[in-house]
């Protein structure tokens, strides 16, 4: 499977939200794949699918975001989309160059899509259980905002979410969408200052440890500076 087939089958042409499937983690680097479809690499990688304990079933006016480090996104992703929610992966991170050392790691990002696409291009066969109109889950990678202060000797690959880099408010609520349940262990700040002015639109914000029932929060307003 090429970098290019993979992004196809987490962006399929014609479904609903795949428009903001970001494209960097796509092409950073080539895959060479194991007979099973999992990518060859050096890493230890868990590539299993979690139970999904805090939905029971799909909820077509409930938007979800999987904010949690590294690939673990990817692999509750998956679960969800055979629950019926489509995944929409937001990574923005780049590698550092060889040899070099960087603030975060997407090389585990990577290789988990490649791996992730053959599971969710059986699901798209399927349409029943993944339909073109599914409501989105967003993946985040929570470690993007490891921040310290500045060393050459370090590549600074942090990076931020932007309202630009997600659907409108208004976006959301044309398709039927009044509900945003974000899942990690907490709900970090640029997420904040975006999910705030989601608040004001009248789009309910709810949360998850992933143990516990999505529930119902009231963000406040972000300072200047944060």
């Amino acid at each position: 499977m090429t970098n290019r087939e993979a992004f196809e089958i987490w962006a399929p042409f014609g479904s609903k939200w795949v428009d903001w499937v970001r494209p960097v983690p796509f092409v950073m680097q080539s895959f060479n794949l194991n007979s099973n479809g999992t990518p060859k690499t050096d890493q230890i990688m868990n590539y299993s699918i979690p139970d999904i304990i805090y939905m029971d079933k799909l909820q077509k006016d409930a938007a979800i975001f999987l904010d949690l480090p590294g690939y673990d996104s990817i692999n509750e992703g998956l679960a969800l989309a055979m629950l019926g929610w489509r995944p929409i992966p937001l990574y923005n991170g780049t590698n550092e160059q060889q040899g070099a050392m960087a603030l975060v790691d997407n090389h585990g990002i990577e290789k988990a899509l490649i791996w992730g696409a053959g599971l969710l291009k059986n699901m798209i066969l399927k349409s029943e259980v993944l339909r073109d109109d599914a409501p989105p889950a967003f993946l985040l990678d929570s470690n993007r905002m490891h921040r310290y202060k500045k060393d050459i000797s370090v590549f600074d690959n942090s990076w931020d979410l932007y309202n630009q880099d997600i659907p409108s408010p208004e976006y959301f609520l044309k398709n039927g969408i009044n509900r945003i349940v974000v899942r990690g262990d907490k709900i970090h700040k640029d997420l904040t200052k975006i999910l705030y002015n989601f608040q004001n639109k009248g789009i309910k914000i709810l949360f998850t440890n992933g143990f516990e029932a999505p529930r119902e929060v009231t963000l406040k307003k972000p300072q200047k500076g944060e």
